[in-house]
């Protein structure tokens, strides 16, 4: 994904002008890249993964299985440190994604959290403290770097944020294409209360969600809202009530990922890619990243597969071929 998206970008930088030759040009790109993409199926990976490290237990990640299979789980796990963004933390991170992006049988990510209460409290800040300030900006970049690896996921992304997500928390959610939050949540990009700025996307993602205006308002108070005003100012897409477990905005994650997972696999990847892509352009452009995005989709089996079901009236078995 990150590849193609390299690609898109290049050639809007160019500003090439719509034009059919150029809009086959993007297309000849996209199918060198699908087919390197799909060629390259990793390992079989565990249902069930706990990464290797000085902390292993502190990011679990499941791939569900059965009717969920295609479904993965990203479950952050620092229960003693509020699950505050770590060094730790942001290598298993990356190791995660990077699973994730050689798997072409995900479908759909759900980021959540293992800790009641908690989805992330941001930077580990006790951490923070004992670094060398010449060590503070390259670890930021790092996770800059994390959050922007799981914006370019190729597949749908949901956070699941059903306790409290703040400063760089709240920027990994902002990354996701989904937000899904509990309404008692506390949300908020706080960063201006010790006189830094959110570092990791926030002064980009939030004004491109919320409006500039909104976003400005947030930022320059630091105010935290709960997850029923982040559904009203269209900073998650859906807020619901928390059950007894805590665990309310997961479960919701999950039957949308469930809604997901029936759907054409590529035929979703290219429109999220043509989506992403075309909202930072003019029209005109936008357009052709569409053309370009529907040329993947019409040599595909599973295009085929989707007449046949119509014409005999069953369920499609999309395979992502």
């Amino acid at each position: 994904m990150a590849a193609a998206v390299g690609r898109l970008s290049l050639w809007l930088t160019s500003r090439v002008y719509v034009d059919r030759d150029r809009a086959s040009r993007v297309t000849a790109s996209y199918l060198c890249w699908r087919q390197q993409r799909y060629c390259c199926f990793s390992r079989t990976i565990a249902a069930t993964r706990q990464y290797s490290s000085d902390s292993r237990d502190d990011l679990k990640v499941r791939y569900l299985d059965g009717e969920d299979a295609g479904i993965v789980v990203v479950g952050i796990n620092r229960p003693k440190a509020k699950n505050s963004i770590s060094k730790n933390l942001v290598n298993m991170m990356f190791e995660a994604v990077e699973d994730i992006k050689k798997n072409n049988k995900v479908r759909s990510v759900i980021l959540s959290s293992l800790v009641p209460g908690i989805f992330c409290a941001g930077a580990d800040l006790k951490e923070r403290a004992k670094m060398h300030q010449s060590e503070v900006g390259p670890f930021v970049s790092k996770a800059r770097a994390l959050i922007t690896e799981l914006d370019n996921l190729s597949v749908p992304t949901i956070a699941a944020i059903d306790g409290a997500a703040l400063g760089g928390g709240l920027e990994m959610a902002l990354a996701c294409d989904i937000r899904i939050a509990s309404s008692s949540a506390k949300m908020g990009l706080v960063e201006t209360k010790l006189a830094i700025i959110p570092g990791a996307g926030g002064t980009q993602r939030l004004p491109r969600i919320i409006g500039v205006s909104l976003a400005k308002e947030l930022i320059f108070t630091a105010r935290i809202v709960d997850g029923k005003e982040a559904g009203c100012l269209g900073l998650v897409n859906h807020s619901v009530e928390q059950n007894d477990s805590g665990d309310a905005a997961y479960l919701y994650a999950l039957e949308l990922a469930r809604q997901i997972n029936p759907q054409g696999p590529i035929a979703v990847r290219m429109a999220k890619l043509a989506i992403n892509q075309g909202i930072e352009v003019d029209l005109s452009t936008g357009l052709a990243i569409e053309e370009a995005c529907y040329a993947q989709v019409i040599p595909t089996k599973d295009r085929l597969e989707g007449l046949a079901a119509f014409k005999e009236k069953r369920r499609p078995h999309y395979k992502g071929e």
